[in-house]
């Protein structure tokens, strides 16, 4: 991914918002799991926007967003959950994005999650 510029007010909110008070890795992964499961309006519809080796999802597939997958496979990286194949699976958050129709809210907090990503932070 490439790198992109600080965003003050972003940064911000996710300090105030996903990470206040937290300390250390597993603190962080927990404020960003509660901020995005408080943050989001499940479910909603997402497009894939890069293809990981983990997932079965392809450039441009369109998914239905059911809601964040377990916390105990959030520790190291924001996962959801889609419905595929008659079962569910959880795929990463990176991996997609909201829709241009879906509420402010969602798009705010699924692009604060790909902003601290793509920023190299780190849980």
């Amino acid at each position: 991914m490439t790198s992109i510029p600080k965003d003050p007010e972003r940064e911000d909110r996710i300090m105030m918002e996903a990470i206040v008070d937290a300390n250390g890795p597993e603190e962080q992964a927990m404020g960003w799991y509660y901020y995005l499961d408080d943050s989001l309006s499940f479910p909603f519809d997402a497009t894939c926007i890069a293809e990981r080796r983990t997932s079965p999802l392809r450039v441009g597939d369109k998914v239905e967003i059911l809601s964040m997958a377990p916390e105990d496979e959030c520790q190291h990286e924001m996962f959801v959950e889609i419905q595929r194949s008659h079962r569910k699976l959880a795929i990463p958050l990176s991996q997609v994005k909201p829709i241009e129709t879906t509420d402010e809210k969602n798009q705010e907090a699924v692009a604060d999650w790909h902003y601290w990503m793509v920023r190299g932070y780190e849980l």
